[in-house]
């Protein structure tokens, strides 16, 4: 399967997530959703908020230009190779998995949740992991 296909199909394409890319840890957009600009900075910055924890709960992330509150950072114990990373904005809000080499990011907007969005990003990140991506 395409990484774009992830996206159209496993991502965007399941309504829970309203904006989504896959970004490789390395850098550069894989692929992402029609209309879905994240900078340069942010790809960094999103990359960077796995290994620098105490920042990204001190001051949040952007994705596409909005910025989004900390909410919580899981790593899954059966999993150890996915870490998600949850943002609030009001009631709309973001989701940021890592992998072993790739970086999901995904936004909803409601009446989406942030429970239908992390578990629809965090089962594409965990198939993506055990794959080795």
């Amino acid at each position: 399967m395409s990484w774009q296909a992830y996206v159209d199909n496993n991502l965007v394409g399941t309504k829970k997530v309203t904006h989504a890319a896959i970004l490789g840890k390395a850098g550069g957009v894989w692929a992402k959703s029609a209309g879905f600009t994240i900078s340069t900075e942010e790809q960094k910055a999103i990359i960077a908020a796995f290994t620098n924890k105490e920042k990204v709960q001190a001051s949040g992330f952007r994705v596409a230009d909005q910025k989004y509150f900390f909410v919580s950072s899981d790593t899954y114990a059966d999993d150890p190779n996915l870490i998600v990373v949850q943002g609030k904005k009001g009631g709309d809000g973001a989701v940021l998995a890592q992998t072993k080499q790739a970086v999901l990011v995904a936004t909803y907007v409601l009446p989406q949740t942030a429970q239908e969005a992390g578990m629809t990003v965090t089962g594409v990140g965990s198939y993506l992991a055990g794959q080795g991506y």
